[in-house]
């Protein structure tokens, strides 16, 4: 199975900075642009299906790639929503570590726990849709931490995922597989990776 991971297109939100998490910001003009861009880059090979995230930047993002690739739209699954990030939402990013240092703050959603979520997400499309090309419609911190825990990388060593930009993921033998991370072949972005924990690694030791 192949499956397209593809963050939604821009919204106000991500044009100011601000922290969305799963505050329900619909897509900006731009926005909409992107997802038909994004369409026509996917549109070099044959897809099945494309799913969401059920909010509503996503679903659109969804439903402007589906029409203009030809494809079904399919269902939402909950699993592939953004992480919660609590009384954090609407925060412009330069305010986090002033406010919160340790980027702990109330009702924020654990992150070790969301990578684990989007995995489950997988899952279950794969279930609903066993041997297809599917495209999933998402958020750029869910698909961060789905590909690390796939790869069994740290996600905040990943790059950052520009708005409408794709990351394949495929499945065989019941394993998850990382292809792609924003369009870069994973074996370009390993060395990052592996050069970033080691840092880590030395900084903590």
């Amino acid at each position: 199975m192949l499956l397209a991971l593809i963050r939604h297109g821009q919204t106000d939100w991500n044009l100011a900075l601000r922290m969305q998490g799963r505050t329900d910001i619909p897509l900006n003009a731009t926005g909409r642009e992107q997802a038909r861009s994004a369409a026509s880059a996917l549109a070099a090979e044959p897809w099945d299906v494309v799913v969401s995230s059920p909010l509503s930047r996503a679903r659109e993002t969804a439903e402007i790639i589906a029409a203009a690739l030809g494809v079904p739209l399919g269902g939402t699954y909950d699993e592939l929503i953004e992480q919660d990030f609590g009384v954090a939402e609407g925060t412009h990013v330069s305010e986090l570590y002033v406010r919160w240092p340790d980027r702990e703050w109330a009702g924020k959603e654990p992150d070790d726990e969301v990578g684990a979520r989007g995995v489950r997400g997988l899952e279950r499309i794969a279930n609903d849709h066993p041997g297809a090309r599917v495209i999933a419609v998402a958020h750029g911190t869910l698909i961060r931490q789905t590909l690390a825990e796939i790869s069994g990388h740290e996600a905040r060593h990943y790059p950052k995922l520009e708005n409408a930009s794709s990351s394949y993921v495929d499945r065989s033998d019941a394993a998850w597989r990382v292809r792609t991370v924003g369009g870069a072949d994973f074996a370009v972005v390993l060395p990052d990776l592996e050069a970033a924990a080691d840092e880590a690694a030395r900084l903590a030791g």
